[in-house]
């Protein structure tokens, strides 16, 4: 079968994957959608280191094909929405609660499920989506409405968990609240239209590209400026809470200078593993925090299912998300497009 494979110099479609049928509590997905997330990119190109070679994605949705002993809450034929959370389900985390915090699920590449000319190669993000089939652990697998598109569906596990997460779980926005937003890719999206669905009074986009005001407007921006200087002239007092969605170390800073009293910025970009930020200590003696967030906080098998329901009462923006589709084929292209900065998503259709 076909797949995207990195091996650790270059990443290109392959058509010599294989995939092992799902083991106990686990499930065989046929994948419909992914989309390329700036994740996968930083395998790439370094920034998230990895071992290889290993099969890309992390961001996808598809239809069930078949499931291991134990696997109840789906059967073949439904339609899903994938996580990237392998969580145990039993461990102090888990039971708090809280299974992003799960240390069988933090940067750990998992047993091999896949080959590349019949040798081992690992999964990324116990996902590995951008491949036409894959094996996920069945907590990851949450059932969604046939009426939801794949191409859609594939963009709630990760950018929507991650944006609108960090708003509703990390966060917890309140209504009136103010809120700036620091980078309108697809994470920034998602967290503006978090924010309006938490009630915050005022959203500031920024981004350095005019041409992202139009989109982040629709999303439910506010007001859209192209520094974090033009934030404070709209509100001289600081913001409520500032987004980090770049992962450029000097925005982090700039997040955190644009708090008001008992603000929070919240940091969702990905800087370099080795990456260090400054801030002035004092700016946090008036109850201010930063506040670290993976993957919005989530509890999917709760919040997929929550988000998937928002879209089809119309609450929750996805289609819109969607601003390139491309054939797996055209991997290279999607790569350029999604580099380029100008897209909210590319998306990689099987």
């Amino acid at each position: 079968m076909r797949g995207v494979l990195f091996d650790g110099k270059a990443a290109a479609v392959v058509d010599d994957l294989s995939v092992r049928d799902p083991g106990p509590g686990e499930v065989l997905v046929r994948v419909a959608a992914a989309g390329l997330c700036h994740s996968d990119l930083s395998v790439i190109d370094g920034t998230i280191p990895f071992p290889v070679p290993v099969v890309l994605g992390h961001e996808g949705a598809g239809v069930v094909e078949k499931t291991g002993a134990g696997v109840a809450h789906v059967v073949p034929g439904d339609h899903v929405a994938l996580s990237t959370l392998a969580s145990c389900g039993t461990c102090d985390w888990c039971g708090k609660g809280m299974p992003t915090m799960c240390r069988q699920a933090i940067g750990r590449p998992g047993k091999p499920f896949l080959r590349a000319g019949g040798e081992p190669v690992y999964n990324f993000a116990s996902a590995s989506v951008f491949a036409e089939l894959t094996v996920v652990k069945a907590v990851q697998a949450v059932r969604i409405d046939k009426d939801v598109p794949l191409a859609s569906a594939a963009l709630i596990g990760c950018g929507v968990l991650t944006g609108v997460g960090a708003v509703l779980n990390r966060a917890r926005v309140a209504i009136g609240e103010t809120v700036a937003v620091i980078g309108c890719g697809g994470i920034g999206l998602n967290v503006i239209q978090g924010a309006v669905l938490a009630g915050a009074g005022r959203i500031v986009a920024v981004d350095v590209a005019a041409e992202k005001e139009a989109l982040a407007r629709r999303f439910g921006a506010t007001d859209f400026v192209s520094s974090t200087a033009a934030v404070r002239e709209l509100l001289p007092l600081g913001v409520d809470h500032a987004f980090e969605c770049v992962g450029r170390t000097s925005l982090i800073r700039e997040a955190v200078d644009l708090l008001d009293r008992h603000g929070q910025a919240v940091l969702l970009g990905v800087p370099a593993a080795d990456a260090e930020a400054s801030f002035r200590v004092s700016d946090l003696y008036l109850d201010k925090s930063i506040l670290g967030c993976r993957y919005g906080s989530s509890r999917p098998q709760y919040d997929v299912a929550r988000y998937a329901g928002l879209y089809r009462q119309g609450r929750l923006k996805l289609d819109e998300l969607i601003t390139e589709t491309h054939p797996l084929a055209d991997f290279d292209k999607a790569v350029q497009a999604t580099g380029s900065g100008r897209l909210a998503r590319a998306v990689l259709t099987f």
